[in-house]
Order: structure tokens, then sequence, then C-alpha cells
């Protein structure tokens, strides 16, 4: 099955040769090909070019782009969508000036949602969830980390990874998988602590390994949360069933979250609105992705992670976009590149690498994932009529997409 997309007005993210993510001043660096065309393979981007150099037009599909542009599906490396119910009645806790902390404390938030989920069953979780999935792709999204995490029991956070793992089996998009089972601490513990982390360690890791559930493990370390030395121990004892670390971090203070990651060469560590010189220097030196979830720090009112300080002291950043029904209960990533660029002054250039190549990192895909390269997945997305890249954060609210590809087929 051979696609091709003809007179494309520009071709965005391309590469000759692949990148695994772009660092601090080629962040405002974007190759895009002017009058392009794209050949999709299978589920394979076979070659791309200018419109002068295609040699024959012969495809099973043939899409003419005129005035479009074409961009590399979204990826998004942090969101906790399988979830039941919402929680807008919170939302209005907010409003009132109550902080998360407090909502947490009267046992909202996290706990609010682990006590529906748990009554939730797996199928009205996964068709929850698919309706996500699909309000997702429409807006360009390829890619999706999935948390669980709203579980909170042994039994409740296996149902969480079953229903991730039938979404991986069903879905076009490409899924990863991430056991947050130290997502909060459930108000039966509250004062022992340490045995709801001994739970995590003892017994519900080795069942998320015995049944292949995640490739990933996640900790939030926290003010009010997980100290570091339980994220320790936490990261060490799923680092030994093969689960990647990976950190909510500093959202709330400086936790030392951060370097608690890093220790463990966590692929990304997520959240970040504390970052001061010792974190960026701790960073700096590792292949840790820093990925900063605006839609939260939006959503919450909280401080802006300092991104700009970020790109100048040389670091990557992704941007990915939390989507969850307490914080941030949207997954729409062209509002994360407006964010990207009103809150964080970040250009379209460097959003757009925020949001695709480096959130492709965050996931352990950018070798397949998150630019227009031959070989990469075919996962690409045609934008209606528009007259820039600038145009994409700036038109906010808008679905500037016309059409998806994924695996190298229209959705």
């Amino acid at each position: 099955m051979r696609t091709l997309v003809k007179n494309i007005k520009s071709l965005v993210q391309t590469e000759d040769k692949k990148r695994i993510a772009v660092c601090g001043a080629d962040m405002s660096k974007l190759n895009c090909i002017d009058n392009a065309y794209l050949i999709v393979e299978g589920d394979t981007i076979f070659d791309f070019g200018r419109m002068e150099d295609l040699k024959e037009e012969n495809a099973d599909t043939i899409v003419d782009a005129h005035e479009r542009f074409v961009f590399p599906s979204f990826c998004d490396s942090h969101t906790h969508l399988v979830y039941a119910g919402s929680r807008e009645i919170e939302y209005m806790d907010k409003i009132r000036g109550l902080s998360y902390e407090e909502i947490a404390e009267r046992g909202g938030g996290i706990l609010n949602s682990a006590k529906r989920l748990q009554q939730a069953s797996e199928e009205e979780l996964y068709q929850d969830a698919m309706q996500r999935l699909e309000e997702i792709i429409g807006y360009g999204t390829g890619a999706v980390e999935i948390k669980s995490g709203y579980g909170l029991t042994t039994a409740a956070e296996i149902k969480m990874l079953r229903v991730i793992r039938r979404l991986k089996e069903n879905s076009p998009l490409t899924i990863k998988a991430n056991f947050l089972g130290a997502h909060g601490v459930p108000l039966e513990y509250r004062g022992r602590q340490s045995e709801f982390v001994d739970l995590v360690i003892n017994e519900m890791i080795p069942l998320v390994a015995q049944e292949n559930l995640a490739e990933f493990i996640d900790v939030f370390c926290d003010k009010g949360f997980f100290t570091v030395e339980e994220t320790d121990r936490m990261l060490f004892a799923g680092m030994k069933y093969g689960l990647v670390p990976k950190i909510h971090a500093n959202e709330l203070d400086y936790s030392g979250g951060i370097q608690v990651g890093v220790k463990y060469n966590a692929l990304s560590v997520d959240h970040l609105e504390y970052v001061g010189k010792d974190e960026i220097r701790c960073l700096k030196a590792s292949q840790t992705m820093p990925t900063i979830l605006p839609g939260a720090a939006f959503f919450l009112n909280m401080p802006y992670s300092p991104a700009r300080e970020m790109i100048s002291a040389g670091l990557p950043v992704a941007m990915a976009s939390d989507f969850n029904p307490g914080s941030s209960p949207s997954g729409n990533m062209q509002l994360i590149l407006t964010f990207a660029c009103v809150n964080y002054k970040l250009t379209p250039q460097e959003a757009v690498n925020a949001t695709t190549l480096n959130s492709a990192y965050a996931m352990g895909l950018s070798e397949t994932h998150g630019s227009i390269a031959r070989g990469k997945k075919a996962n690409f997305f045609i934008t209606k009529p528009i007259p820039t890249i600038e145009y994409m954060p700036y038109y906010y609210g808008a679905n500037k997409v016309e059409q998806v590809f994924l695996n190298g087929r229209k959705h």
C-alpha cells in the first residue's frame, strides 16, 4: 500500500539523518521543505522531498495537500487518560481558593479518582478511554504514554494496566504504559506511608512485571507525597524487574525528585515547576529529558517552569498534556503549543520540537516517531489551509488538523 501526499505547502520537521532529541539553541531550528511531497509505503515513511524532484506519481492513494502543512504527529509523553468520572466540583473548589494540597487533604484529588476507579469495571474504563483516544487523535496526537495511579490498591492498579494493554491492542495510536502505583497515599495508609511503599515494592511491582503490563515505573516525588528515600526504594525495585524509571517531580516544591530521577537515569522527569541552578546542573550531566506540563500549571494557576533558562543552559525540553480529570482535563496538544509560546516564551519552532521529537524521546520512541524521516513510522497530520507554522500556536482554540494518518493509513 503506497500513499503519496503531494503539493504540500510545507513539510515540517524533516530529517535526512535521524536525531533522538534536540537540545539548547538547536531547538529553535526546524527543518522544513516547501512545495513538498511525502511517500508512505505500508506503515513507514519511504521518501520525501521537493515536488520538482518527484519522479513519478504512481500510488494506491494520492492526497493533494495544496495550501496545507504536514506535521509529524504529536507525541504526548505524560497522560492519565484512563479514569472514571470527572472532577469539576473540585474545579469549583480551586476557583474558591483551595490549594491542590488542601483538596487532597480533604480526600479529593487523586484519592477521589481512585475511589471512582476502584468501583468502575474494566469495560467502562476501556470504553471511556477509547473515546478520549479518538479525541486526541483528532487533534494530531500519534503516540501517547498512559499512566496508572488512580488505583492505589493492587487490584485496581492491575485493572488499570490491563485496560491500557487492551487500548494498545485496539487503538492505532502508539501507546506506552507506565506503572504509577505511587501516585498518592491511600487514606488508610496515612501515618504509615512506609507500609504503602512496601506494598508497591513487594506486591504491585512483581505482579505488573509478571503480566508484562508496563514499560515504565513512575513515582510522585514531591511535597506531601513521596520522599526522595521512598522514591529511591521504589525506582530501584522497579528497575530490578526491567521497568524504566520516570518521575513526577518538583510540581509543588523543590523536592529532590529531579536528582533522584537522574541518579537512576530516568527517561524523563516531569512537571518541574520548581527548577533552579542545581537542578539544571544535574540535568545537564544526564540523559534525562526535562518534561514540562503546561496544561497543569495553567489549570492550577501554578508557577511556570523556567523553560527558557533550561534551553539557554543547553538542555532539551519536552512538553506534554498531563491529560487527567483533576489538574489538566485536556489532551489537546495544539493547546500545549500555544501555552509553550505564550506562557513559557518558546518560539513556535521550539514548541514543535518540544511536542514531537523531544516528547518522543521521553517515551523512548524518538528512533521511530517525532519527525519526518525515512524509515520512521508514518504518523503525521495534514492541516487545514493555514499561512505559516506560527499560525498553529497563534490561532488557538480551533482545531487546525484536517486529516490524520497513523501507521500509514488515513484515520
